[in-house]
């Protein structure tokens, strides 16, 4: 019986720990409750939009390059909403209002799978950059477009029949659209680099307008377009590897940034390396021997050359040709008369200093 309660005894101290204080994971292992589950993994429903990611999702997101890294996007896309106002109230004959939702990056598999259907998907290229970007049209500003183009009364909601495909009118009607929106693109881009935006083909299915791969990152730009009672939505995509050409055009600040340069510095230079003195060579000809007869030259020994009084020189910067002329005597020294512009080879030496 002694020994039974010394063991009791000893059981209580481990439960009870050292200072007899309760240890509430004894004989139990460690449950994590769901807010910690939830900051694990960085999906805290709490979380305001546009808050910082942490956790397992910002490990997933953090391939995505914000597009707050190219403030120049901005302003691109700021001026394209006031261009899209004026022609679309242009093009329609209506009050037109577009106002631009937000500006976000996205994988591009992740946007197609978002894309709410029926739409419209207008895939386009930008010639000068070599690559292509997606323009979504939601249904309600289709059918918004072609109530107004068709003669539409005001006030009343444009009608909708949901399961049938396009009709040609229809199609039409949302291309000329799309090439008043790439207009106006091309002029909201032209203070930065003129770029091209042609339309390539309109599609209804999502699938057949991959212009990237699936994980690569882009820029989404919602719009939103009101005509008073009428409107939806535009949504336009540019990958980017399409923006990659211009993406120190993108990087600046403000308009004609010029990244640290000083064009005082520049002028100084300029003028430092005009008045810069350099050793001219006049090569007056060249002769190959072979090294065995050159090695048993004796002193007193006579080398022929080929050039005559009349024969052109050749005028040199170390190695690099510049010009030929003509050897002659002005006054009590002897010149060199120019007779060829400067070489290819020196011009482009020239430019590379």
């Amino acid at each position: 019986m002694a020994d039974d309660n010394d063991m009791s005894a000893d059981n209580g101290a481990d439960a009870w720990g050292a200072g007899g204080e309760a240890d509430p994971f004894a004989g139990t292992e460690r449950i994590l409750n769901q807010d910690e589950i939830d900051s694990l993994l960085g999906f805290d429903l709490s979380d305001e939009e546009g808050s910082e990611r942490t956790g397992i999702r910002a490990i997933i997101n953090s391939a995505l390059v914000s597009y707050e890294r190219l403030p120049m996007l901005e302003i691109v896309f700021d001026r394209l909403v006031r261009l899209m106002t004026t022609s679309l109230r242009n093009f329609t004959s209506d009050n037109v209002e577009v106002s631009l939702d937000n500006i976000s990056s996205i994988r591009f598999g992740d946007y197609l799978n978002s894309i709410p259907l029926p739409a419209i998907l207008a895939v386009f290229k930008a010639e000068e950059l070599e690559n292509y970007g997606l323009l979504t049209v939601d249904s309600n500003l289709i059918y918004s477009i072609v109530d107004v183009l068709l003669g539409g009364r005001r006030g009343t909601a444009a009608m909708r029949i949901e399961g049938r495909p396009y009709t040609t009118i229809e199609r039409v009607l949302v291309q000329r659209m799309v090439e008043v929106v790439l207009a106006d693109a091309r002029a909201a881009f032209e203070p930065l680099t003129p770029v091209s935006f042609v339309l390539d083909r309109l599609e209804t299915n999502p699938r057949f307008a991959a212009i990237a791969r699936p994980a690569n990152a882009a820029i989404l730009v919602k719009l939103r377009i009101d005509m008073e009672d009428r409107g939806g939505r535009i949504e336009l995509l540019l990958p980017y590897a399409t923006l990659e050409p211009i993406r120190k055009m993108l990087l600046q600040q403000f308009m004609g940034e010029k990244f640290g340069r000083d064009n005082i510095w520049e002028g100084h230079l300029a003028t430092e390396l005009w008045t810069t003195q350099m050793e001219v060579r006049c090569v007056l000809d060249e002769l190959q021997i072979p090294l065995q007869k050159l090695l048993d030259l004796q002193v007193g020994e006579t080398i022929i050359l080929n050039a005559t009084p009349e024969s052109a020189v050749e005028l040199r910067a170390g190695s690099i040709p510049l010009t030929r002329g003509h050897m002659g005597r002005r006054n009590h020294n002897i010149a060199v008369r120019v007779e060829a512009p400067l070489s290819p080879q020196a011009r482009k030496a020239v430019q590379r200093i």
